[in-house]
Protein backbone atom coordinates (compact mmCIF):
# COMPACT_ATOMS: atom_id res chain seq x y z
CA UNK A 1 0.00 0.00 0.00
CA UNK A 2 1.31 3.21 -0.84
CA UNK A 3 1.44 6.00 1.60
CA UNK A 4 -0.88 8.17 -0.41
CA UNK A 5 -3.40 5.16 -0.25
CA UNK A 6 -2.84 4.68 3.29
CA UNK A 7 -3.35 8.34 3.90
CA UNK A 8 -6.39 8.21 2.12
CA UNK A 9 -7.55 5.60 3.85
CA UNK A 10 -7.14 7.32 7.22
CA UNK A 11 -8.74 10.21 6.30
CA UNK A 12 -11.69 8.58 4.89
CA UNK A 13 -12.00 6.99 8.49
CA UNK A 14 -12.22 9.53 10.15
CA UNK A 15 -14.26 11.82 8.15
CA UNK A 16 -16.98 9.21 8.42
CA UNK A 17 -16.20 8.67 12.21
CA UNK A 18 -16.70 12.56 12.46
CA UNK A 19 -20.09 12.25 10.41
CA UNK A 20 -21.60 9.86 12.76
CA UNK A 21 -20.08 11.80 15.79
CA UNK A 22 -21.66 14.57 14.54
CA UNK A 23 -25.60 12.69 13.75
CA UNK A 24 -24.81 13.53 10.36
CA UNK A 25 -25.15 9.75 9.63
CA UNK A 26 -26.73 6.64 11.45
CA UNK A 27 -26.12 3.56 11.49
CA UNK A 28 -25.35 2.28 8.21
CA UNK A 29 -26.67 5.13 6.46
CA UNK A 30 -24.77 7.46 4.14
CA UNK A 31 -21.34 7.27 2.09
CA UNK A 32 -18.57 9.07 1.54
CA UNK A 33 -15.44 9.13 -0.81
CA UNK A 34 -11.70 10.39 -1.46
CA UNK A 35 -9.99 10.40 -4.60
CA UNK A 36 -6.72 8.77 -4.81
CA UNK A 37 -4.02 6.67 -7.12
CA UNK A 38 -3.45 2.91 -6.36
CA UNK A 39 -0.02 1.39 -5.68
CA UNK A 40 0.29 0.71 -9.60
CA UNK A 41 -0.19 4.71 -9.88
CA UNK A 42 -3.94 4.44 -11.51
CA UNK A 43 -6.62 7.26 -10.49
CA UNK A 44 -9.46 5.87 -8.65
CA UNK A 45 -11.33 6.66 -5.36
CA UNK A 46 -11.38 4.78 -1.26
CA UNK A 47 -15.07 4.94 -0.54
CA UNK A 48 -16.42 3.14 2.41
CA UNK A 49 -18.23 -0.17 2.08
CA UNK A 50 -22.14 -0.93 2.07
CA UNK A 51 -24.29 -1.79 4.68
CA UNK A 52 -21.36 -1.31 7.36
CA UNK A 53 -21.91 0.73 10.39
CA UNK A 54 -19.20 3.15 10.99
CA UNK A 55 -18.46 1.88 14.37
CA UNK A 56 -17.41 -1.64 12.89
CA UNK A 57 -15.43 -0.18 9.83
CA UNK A 58 -11.55 -0.79 9.64
CA UNK A 59 -8.76 0.45 7.04
CA UNK A 60 -9.22 -2.55 5.24
CA UNK A 61 -13.18 -2.34 4.81
CA UNK A 62 -12.67 0.58 3.13
CA UNK A 63 -12.90 -0.01 -0.87
CA UNK A 64 -10.48 1.35 -3.88
CA UNK A 65 -12.32 1.74 -7.27
CA UNK A 66 -11.08 3.24 -10.48
CA UNK A 67 -13.37 5.83 -12.77
CA UNK A 68 -14.58 2.67 -14.73
CA UNK A 69 -16.35 1.29 -12.23
CA UNK A 70 -14.32 -1.74 -11.38
CA UNK A 71 -13.74 -2.38 -7.24
CA UNK A 72 -10.85 -3.89 -5.23
CA UNK A 73 -11.62 -4.91 -1.50
CA UNK A 74 -12.98 -7.87 0.23
CA UNK A 75 -16.13 -5.72 1.18
CA UNK A 76 -18.67 -4.61 -1.80
CA UNK A 77 -18.70 -1.16 -2.29
CA UNK A 78 -21.34 1.49 -1.75
CA UNK A 79 -24.57 0.86 -3.29
CA UNK A 80 -24.29 4.78 -4.64
CA UNK A 81 -20.56 4.43 -6.13
CA UNK A 82 -21.98 5.69 -9.45
CA UNK A 83 -22.32 9.35 -8.18
CA UNK A 84 -19.40 9.41 -6.36
CA UNK A 85 -17.27 7.85 -9.68
CA UNK A 86 -19.20 10.37 -11.69
CA UNK A 87 -18.52 13.44 -9.55
CA UNK A 88 -15.22 13.07 -9.51
CA UNK A 89 -14.76 12.00 -13.22
CA UNK A 90 -16.87 14.86 -14.09
CA UNK A 91 -14.99 17.52 -11.42
CA UNK A 92 -11.43 17.48 -11.21
CA UNK A 93 -11.26 19.58 -8.82
CA UNK A 94 -13.29 17.41 -6.62
CA UNK A 95 -11.08 15.58 -3.97
CA UNK A 96 -14.25 14.16 -1.38
CA UNK A 97 -17.89 13.28 -2.08
CA UNK A 98 -19.61 13.19 1.07
CA UNK A 99 -23.28 11.56 1.04
CA UNK A 100 -25.47 11.93 4.07
CA UNK A 101 -29.31 10.81 5.27
CA UNK A 102 -29.29 13.67 7.67
CA UNK A 103 -31.84 14.69 9.58
CA UNK A 104 -32.78 18.29 8.24
CA UNK A 105 -31.61 18.11 4.92
CA UNK A 106 -33.87 14.78 4.16
CA UNK A 107 -36.56 15.87 5.65
CA UNK A 108 -36.16 19.03 3.30
CA UNK A 109 -35.59 16.79 0.27
CA UNK A 110 -39.09 15.31 0.76
CA UNK A 111 -40.76 18.59 0.11
CA UNK A 112 -38.03 18.56 -3.17
CA UNK A 113 -37.95 21.92 -2.62
CA UNK A 114 -34.41 24.05 -3.43
CA UNK A 115 -32.72 25.98 -1.06
CA UNK A 116 -33.18 29.46 -2.09
CA UNK A 117 -30.88 32.56 -0.67
CA UNK A 118 -32.87 33.09 2.36
CA UNK A 119 -30.13 33.37 4.24
CA UNK A 120 -26.72 34.67 2.84
CA UNK A 121 -24.85 31.49 3.47
CA UNK A 122 -26.22 29.65 0.95
CA UNK A 123 -23.22 31.33 -1.19
CA UNK A 124 -21.12 28.89 0.45
CA UNK A 125 -22.39 26.23 -1.54
CA UNK A 126 -21.30 28.01 -4.88
CA UNK A 127 -24.85 30.00 -6.05
CA UNK A 128 -27.98 31.58 -5.12
CA UNK A 129 -29.70 28.23 -3.82
CA UNK A 130 -29.13 25.20 -3.48
CA UNK A 131 -30.93 22.33 -5.83
CA UNK A 132 -32.86 19.53 -5.23
CA UNK A 133 -32.40 16.54 -7.84
CA UNK A 134 -35.28 14.93 -9.11
CA UNK A 135 -36.11 11.80 -7.05
CA UNK A 136 -34.72 8.66 -8.54
CA UNK A 137 -34.26 4.81 -6.82
CA UNK A 138 -30.99 5.07 -5.14
CA UNK A 139 -27.93 3.16 -6.28
CA UNK A 140 -29.70 4.04 -9.80
CA UNK A 141 -27.43 5.87 -12.81
CA UNK A 142 -30.69 8.11 -13.06
CA UNK A 143 -29.72 9.12 -9.49
CA UNK A 144 -26.20 9.91 -10.65
CA UNK A 145 -27.32 11.96 -13.28
CA UNK A 146 -29.94 13.59 -11.70
CA UNK A 147 -27.25 14.80 -8.83
CA UNK A 148 -24.52 15.61 -11.73
CA UNK A 149 -26.79 18.14 -12.59
CA UNK A 150 -28.25 20.05 -9.62
CA UNK A 151 -24.09 19.95 -8.72
CA UNK A 152 -23.84 22.46 -11.69
CA UNK A 153 -21.30 24.93 -9.99
CA UNK A 154 -21.96 24.05 -7.08
CA UNK A 155 -20.71 22.44 -3.79
CA UNK A 156 -23.78 20.74 -2.99
CA UNK A 157 -27.49 19.49 -3.80
CA UNK A 158 -30.35 17.66 -2.14
CA UNK A 159 -31.63 14.35 -3.44
CA UNK A 160 -35.61 14.44 -3.70
CA UNK A 161 -37.04 11.78 -0.38
CA UNK A 162 -33.29 10.90 0.06
CA UNK A 163 -30.72 12.85 1.53
CA UNK A 164 -27.37 15.45 0.74
CA UNK A 165 -24.62 15.62 -1.40
CA UNK A 166 -21.64 17.95 -0.44
CA UNK A 167 -18.45 18.09 -2.46
CA UNK A 168 -15.35 19.48 -1.80
CA UNK A 169 -11.48 19.91 -2.62
CA UNK A 170 -10.28 17.63 0.73
CA UNK A 171 -12.28 15.76 2.88
CA UNK A 172 -12.01 18.78 5.73
CA UNK A 173 -13.73 20.97 3.30
CA UNK A 174 -16.60 18.70 1.89
CA UNK A 175 -17.49 17.95 5.65
CA UNK A 176 -17.51 21.85 6.47
CA UNK A 177 -19.89 22.41 3.10
CA UNK A 178 -22.05 19.20 5.11
CA UNK A 179 -22.59 20.36 8.18
CA UNK A 180 -23.86 24.52 6.80
CA UNK A 181 -25.92 22.62 4.43
CA UNK A 182 -27.69 20.53 7.41
CA UNK A 183 -27.49 23.87 9.37
CA UNK A 184 -29.61 26.28 6.70
CA UNK A 185 -31.63 23.31 6.04
CA UNK A 186 -32.86 23.63 10.13
CA UNK A 187 -33.52 26.81 9.41
CA UNK A 188 -35.29 27.08 6.56
CA UNK A 189 -37.62 24.50 7.78
CA UNK A 190 -38.06 26.00 10.97
CA UNK A 191 -38.83 29.44 8.73
CA UNK A 192 -41.38 27.59 6.63
CA UNK A 193 -43.25 26.89 9.93
CA UNK A 194 -44.27 30.48 10.10
CA UNK A 195 -44.09 31.42 6.56
CA UNK A 196 -42.21 32.62 3.61
CA UNK A 197 -38.63 34.09 4.41
CA UNK A 198 -37.80 37.11 2.51
CA UNK A 199 -35.59 35.85 0.29
CA UNK A 200 -32.00 37.71 -0.72
CA UNK A 201 -31.48 39.42 -4.13
CA UNK A 202 -29.20 38.52 -6.73
CA UNK A 203 -27.90 41.57 -5.96
CA UNK A 204 -27.33 41.16 -2.52
CA UNK A 205 -26.19 37.61 -3.60
CA UNK A 206 -23.53 38.56 -5.64
CA UNK A 207 -22.01 41.08 -2.91
CA UNK A 208 -22.35 38.24 -1.03
CA UNK A 209 -20.50 35.54 -3.57
CA UNK A 210 -17.68 38.74 -4.00
CA UNK A 211 -16.99 39.02 -0.27
CA UNK A 212 -16.06 35.04 -0.28
CA UNK A 213 -13.57 35.71 -2.55
CA UNK A 214 -11.40 36.37 0.51
CA UNK A 215 -13.45 34.72 3.48
CA UNK A 216 -11.99 32.22 5.20
CA UNK A 217 -13.38 27.99 4.66
CA UNK A 218 -15.65 29.61 2.02
CA UNK A 219 -12.67 31.62 -0.01
CA UNK A 220 -12.76 31.44 -3.97
CA UNK A 221 -10.18 31.91 -6.42
CA UNK A 222 -11.14 35.68 -8.62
Amino acid sequence: MTENLQHAREQLLLISQQLCALGLNRGTSGNASVRVSSAQGQLGLIITPSGMAVDKMTLDDLVWMDFSGNAQGHRAQSSEWRFHVDIMRQRPEVNAVIHTHSVFATTLSTLRRDIPAFHYMVAMAGGDNIRCAPYALFGSQQLSDNALLALAQRKACLLANHGMIAIGESAEKALGVTVEVETLCEQYLRALQVGEPYILTQQEMAEVHERFKGYGAWATSP
